[in-house]
Formats: C-alpha cells, structure tokens, sequence
C-alpha cells in the first residue's frame, strides 16, 4: 500500500487565498524536501500542491519553488514524480547482507551505478507478518517497498518486502588449478573471493583447467573452504566457457525447470476462436539472416482512399505468445524471472523454451501462425492518420534477410524476392519513405555510434569483428516497429488501461551542465534554461559530422543521456521523441511485450486471455524486475565480449595495437581497440613523470607541468601488457606522446590533482563494451 500524503507533522494545511483574502500560502523549500522524502511514491507536483491545499497563484509559486530546487540540484525528476538525487526508488531489488543488533535484516540495493560518488545505502527491512513463502534470510536477494526515514536520527530507509527473488548464493564458479605440490585448488572467477581447496575424491571427473561449478561445503586445511565440484562447465581455454561465467556472475537463469519444459510440450497449436482470418495478406518477415525466431512480420499498401492522396497503409503482425502463455502459470513465473533473452556472440539464453519461441510463436514461412497485427494508416507527410488493431491467424509469405530485402530493392533479385519485388517489397518501401518523412519531421536523437559484431568461426573462437553495414532494411523494420509500438500506447492510453510503458527521460539538470561545460571549450553552446529537445543535440551532432571531434562529441552526448527503463507510469520517450511509447513488437524475448499484448487483449476484448485484475496491481513491481533484468542482460553481453576478446589477445601480449581514448577516469584511461571495439586500462602511473589533473568537464588528463595530456576521443597506439581472458580484462602501455589539452584544464575547478606517474601505483582492468531489433 502506498504511505499516506500528509503536510510536515504539527502542520495544518491553511485555506486557500481565495477564502481569506491573503496572499497565498506557500511551503518553505526545507518543507518541500522533507515532504519529498517522506513521500517517495506520491511525490508529484499535483501530489504536493494537494498535500498542502495549494490553489491557484500558489500553484505557480510551488512550480517556481520545484524549478530552483531542480536547479539547485536538490530534487531530480523521476516519471512524473520528484526525487532527492542519489535516493532509492520506491520498488527496488535489494541484496540482504546482514543483521542489526537486534537481529533485524540489512540490506543494499542489488544494483548502484559505478560512476555514483557515493556508496550504496543501507536499507533497514521491516518485519511483515504478511510474508508469503520461505522467510528471507542473508543472502538472500528481494523485491522490495521502499521508505524513506522521517527521522534524521533513524535509519535512511527501511523496506518492507514485496517478495523473495530466486538468488544463488552458494555456487561458486571458477577455474581447476593442479600445483606443483599435488594439491587442487579452485581459483574463483570472481577475483574478489577467496581460493578453495578441492578433495581429491571430489573432482568429479574434472580436469586441470575446467571452468567447474562447486558448492563451497566447510573450511579445510590452511584455512581454505573445501569445495566439491557440482558441473563441469568445460575447458577454461573453449570460448563457450567465457559466455558461462557471465551466466554465472550475473545470476541468469539459463536451465528452464521440467515443469515449464512439460507445460511447453503439452502446448497446441492455437485455433481460429476470436481471431481473423488474414491468411491472405502478404505478411513477410525481415531478420538477420541467422535468426531462429520470428516474431514480427510486415506489409504496405498504397491508401486507395481518395481523401488521403499519397498516403499508405503499414500493417504489423506480432507473434501472438500471449494465446501460450498463460499468467501464473509455469511459464510464466519463469519468463517474468528471466525479464528477457540474452544474446551472447556464441549463445542465446531465452526467454522461453524453444517450443514456444522457436515453433509455435515464431511466423515461419507458409506455416499458420497466431499474431496481434496492427494497421496504420499514414498521410503523405508521414503522419499517422489512425490505427486499429486486430487478432488474426496469419501465414508469412517469405522469409527474407535484410542483406536479401535491400539487394532486391538495389536490383539483385533471387529465386526469392524476384516474385514478391513489385507486389510486396517495393510497396514496403514507398511506405517507408512516408514514414521517414515523419521521422525526420519528428527529430529523434541521431547519434553516430556503430556497433560492432563479433564474428565466430564454427570452432566457437573469434574469427573477426565487424561493423554491420547501416541498410534501409534495417531503417525500414525499425520505423515499423517503432510506430507500432506508438499505436499500442494510444490505444490502452485512450482506453484507460493500466501498462508498461518505455520510458527515457530527458538528461539531468547535472549531466546537462557537465555536458555543457564541455561544449563550450569546443566553442559550441547549449541553451540553458529552456527545455532540452533531442533536435537540440542533433545540430551539435551536425556541426562536428565530419571533423576529428565528430565521435568525441557522440560519445559524450550518449554519456549525457538518461537510462530508459519500465514503467507504469508514462513522461514519454526523450530519445525517440515520442510522448506515448511502450515496448509491443518483441513478446518473445521481452516480457514487457507480453505485458502489453495482455494488456491490448483486455481492452480491445479480443479473447479471455487479457490481463489480470492480479497483474495490474502488481505493474509498478515487474516493471521494477524487467528493467533490473535488462540492466542484468547488458552487462553480461558486455562482459563476454570482453572475455572472448581477451581469450583472443591474450597470445598476443607485447603487440601494438591502435585505439582511441574511451574513458577517462582519475585512475587512468580506457582505451577501445579499433580492430576489437574491447577496452583496456592504461593506470595513471604508468603515464609518465608528472603530476596529472583530471578534469572531468574536458574529459580529460592533463600533466600539470607540461600541460600535455590526454583526452576522450583521442586516437592512440597501444602496448598490450597483459591479458586476463577469465576476469576479461586488458592492460596497455601508452606508446603515443601526449598532447596539449585544452587551456582551462588546469585552472578549472573540477581539475583534480593525483599522484606522480612515476609513482608505483596498483595497477587496473577494464571491463566495457556495448550492445546491439525494436
């Protein structure tokens, strides 16, 4: 339940000016704040002009108050709620760590951003008789309510906890050492934890050099813990170990329990009951070529409507998981726990058993599949004119790759598309035009940032990296995707259902300014005050297109920008520039898509398997769990990437190599290899023989003799001087001389002063990296 909206205690909310003549009554910022914090989940500014009987005039007092607070950097917005920078937000995924002294639970947040200046905060866990399941213990991992303290003598925030989440916390995984002296050791992939010791009559049939799976079981000789190994996961030397640990590290669930494979199993083929028949429509698929779903499908047509002249009508068919997923049941319970499929170079972990995922729910070719379509119609201007939606039973007319679609349109036909050319791709694209025009009309942010893709060889080990060429193809699917996820927002928003939005708010007050600091020594401004737009950042992007600053300037932009997330309640979408938006094209490897197709199900009555009474309650707390589990899927992408590129180099310790400048911490620079994309460290020591100031404004090292340093963007050769493939970790030299950096680094009053590089100082390892349809 949500805490009573109460004024300050010993406060009586005054009338309004309207009744006694007065001036208006207004709260002092100290009141504000305090309500603030007393009110993490109702603490909107119509919540607050309520909580202190604000009318009229004094409503526009309490605005001006909230702006210079946000100025101030004392409140920050959140949805559409207010919040003290730095603070937990009302539903978080908490780690229990420990007892207080009256055996009470502590916990701290299971994730806190790593560039945060502050350490994470205990969090008090009150008792609830209301506890369903096993009572949560140490070491435990929760979904938790979370409350700000009241009083500055008691603790920061308590919690109360909304349900215990499956957690490991037992297994540890690490690598099988044989010494010299005969005895076997594990040595923890996680460098933080300690070695084991393994009996001999424990090994399991492993071998020196398994990346094993152990459950720790007592301490043995020389104080070790002894460890008997549960899985061997495989050879420490095979690049399909590297994906494991991260398995591991992050806690994914990868083996689907028996009950969720037999419900699976025991799934039929879906029937024609309140579906339409458009098996007609000359639905076609577009995907990667090596794509084992398919989950969404498109076609166009130009509008025969004499009223819309040049328009064209986008249909969308999704793949419909809802009619096999049933809320509560096994599956479900198991997709909501996984959040989202997780893609590795060398893997995929689903969210959903392969019946589901790669049979029943994917729209394969000529095959009658069940999907949720919609059907847009679009003004010649790319305007989207309306939308309806539909349940139907379609069967795709072709399966295509986007390097296959774009070599038909560019005039390459195969035995394929040589017979849907005219009557199903070239009407895909002149629709398409349409809806660039609005695009472009739209100005979404436009950052220029490629990704990479690592390319395997059948063997599994890294063959070469590559930037995927940018096709209208591409361009093309995701426009289509993106609209559709617009027209399902606008349809449960006008029909007043409760859903999961995709949110992305606009850059804090504080990222702003760092980012505007920044600009100005580029001789570039950035309007302050005035309500930032992405069409703001896309005339800066413009204005360096083509200079040495263009990916600096990307770069820094991207690190300005907030995080998007899952929500239920909708500020819109900053980066695509849209105020309605909510994830609906991928249902198969997103549960926030299941959640909207529920939703849409519901409310346009299309069949009893809509969404819950139960579900709808419980929004605010699984959009908590799927944005934790996407946050979970990024970063162990990320970190087997730099694992199979470590794996890689590391036979190539003492090569050079060229890179540019990717981070600048006051602890040194990371520096991403332009052959790999995969970062490493160069230590701040090792720079050379002068004091170096950071300036986090101009990202940027300078020495504070010389005045030469380094700075993010700058491009680099490097000396490999280590590789470490299991912690996934590079270390550099730096081989090119430093250079002049901009003039007011050393003066500026972020610069900070650390030690002399030729002082011995630890060394460091990077872990970075980034990740790749709607």
């Amino acid at each position: 339940m949500a805490r009573r909206i109460s004024p300050p205690k010993g406060k009586k909310r005054p009338a309004s000016s309207a009744d006694t003549g007065r001036e208006p009554y207004l709260p002092g910022r100290e009141e504000i704040l305090q309500f603030i914090k007393e009110n993490p989940d109702r603490a909107g500014k119509r919540d607050i002009a309520k909580a202190f009987n604000l009318k009229g005039d004094a409503r526009i007092g309490l605005k001006d108050i909230l702006r210079d607070l946000a100025d101030d950097g004392l409140v920050e917005k959140r949805a559409k709620r207010l919040a003290v920078p730095g603070s937990l937000p009302s539903v978080a995924v908490l780690d229990i760590t420990g007892r207080d002294g009256d055996g009470g639970l502590i916990a701290k947040p299971a994730e806190w951003p790593a560039d945060h200046e502050d350490r994470p905060p205990t969090v008090f866990i009150r008792a609830s008789r209301n506890q369903k399941g096993p009572t949560p213990g140490v070491g435990d991992r929760v979904l938790a309510r979370i409350f700000q303290g009241a009083d500055p003598s008691g603790p920061a925030y308590t919690a109360r906890i909304i349900k215990r989440i499956e957690h490991r916390k037992d297994a540890v995984l690490g690598v099988l050492r044989h010494l010299d002296n005969g005895e076997w050791r594990i040595e923890p992939v996680e460098r933080r934890q300690a070695e084991l010791s393994v009996d001999p009559a424990q090994l399991n049939n492993a071998k020196a050099n398994d990346l094993v799976e152990v459950e720790v079981s007592k301490i043995g000789r020389y104080g070790l813990a002894l460890a008997r190994i549960s899985q061997i996961i495989g050879s420490v030397a095979s690049e399909r170990a590297l994906s494991m640990i991260a398995i591991h590290e992050h806690e994914i669930p990868h083996v689907f329990p028996d009950s969720v494979i037999a419900e699976a199993e025991k799934a039929k083929p879906a029937t024609m009951a309140h579906r339409e028949d458009w098996r007609h429509v000359p639905l076609v698929t577009i995907d990667p070529a090596d794509a084992k779903d398919h989950d969404d499908a498109v076609c166009a047509e130009a509008d025969a409507d004499e009223k819309n002249p040049g328009g064209f009508i986008a249909t969308v068919a999704i793949a419909d998981v809802a009619a096999y997923i049933t809320p509560g049941s096994a599956l479900d319970r198991e997709a909501l726990k996984r959040g989202n499929s997780v893609y590795f170079p060398d893997r995929v972990v689903p969210m959903l058993p392969e019946r589901i995922s790669n049979d029943l729910c994917s729209l394969k070719e000529l095959v009658d599949r069940p999907a949720l379509a919609v059907r847009m119609i679009f003004g010649a201007d790319g305007r989207k004119i309306s939308h309806t939606f539909h349940r139907i039973m379609m069967r795709s007319h072709a399966r295509l790759s986007y390097p296959q679609a774009q070599a038909a349109i560019d005039g390459a036909t195969d035995e394929k598309t040589a017979p849907i050319l005219d009557s199903i791709l070239k009407p895909l694209w002149a629709a398409y035009a349409v809806l660039k025009r609005g695009r472009d009309s739209r100005e979404p942010l436009e950052l220029d940032l490629p990704e990479k893709k690592i390319l395997l060889t059948p063997e599994g080990k890294v063959d070469k990296v590559v930037i995927p060429p940018r096709l209208d193809a591409h361009k093309l699917i995701e426009e289509f995707m993106i609209q559709a996820n617009v027209a399902a927002a606008e349809t449960l928003e006008r029909k007043r259902q409760p859903l999961i939005f995709r949110i992305h708010d606009a850059p804090s007050l504080a990222k702003q300014e760092i980012l505007r600091e920044f600009l100005r020594t580029l001789d570039i401004s950035l309007a302050r005050g005035a309500e930032l737009r992405p069409n703001q950042f896309n005339h800066i992007l413009k204005r360096v297109e083509g200079s040495e600053q263009q990916e600096l300037v990307n770069q820094v932009v991207l690190r300005s920008q907030s995080q998007a997330e899952y929500n239920p309640e909708n500020i819109g979408h900053f980066g695509l520039n849209l105020q309605k938006y909510a994830h609906f094209t991928s249902p198969i490897r997103r549960y926030a898509d299941l959640i909207v197709h529920r939703a849409l199900i519901a409310a346009l009555a299309l069949g009893p398997d809509g969404i819950t009474h139960k579900e709808e309650e419980d929004l605010p707390e699984i959009a908590a769990l799927i944005s934790t589990s996407e946050r979970r899927a990024m970063a162990a992408e990320r970190d087997t990437v730099d694992r199979l590129i470590a794996h890689h180099l590391a036979g190539q310790v003492g090569s050079s190599f060229q890179g540019r400048i990717s981070g600048v911490t006051k602890a040194g620079l990371f520096v991403a290899l332009a052959t790999y994309g995969a970062d490493g460290f160069i230590p701040i020591s090792t720079l050379g023989d002068d004091y170096y100031l950071y300036d986090e404004t101009n990202h940027a090292l300078s020495g504070e003799r010389s005045g030469k340093g380094f700075r993010l963007g700058d491009i680099v050769d490097v000396r490999l001087i280590e590789a470490l493939p299991v912690a996934g970790a590079l270390r550099f030299e730096m081989l090119t001389e430093p250079h002049a950096v901009p003039s007011g680094v050393r003066s500026h009053h972020k610069a900070k002063r650390f030690a002399r590089g030729s002082q011995k100082r630890p060394g460091g390892f990077s872990r970075g990296g980034r990740r790749g349809k709607g």
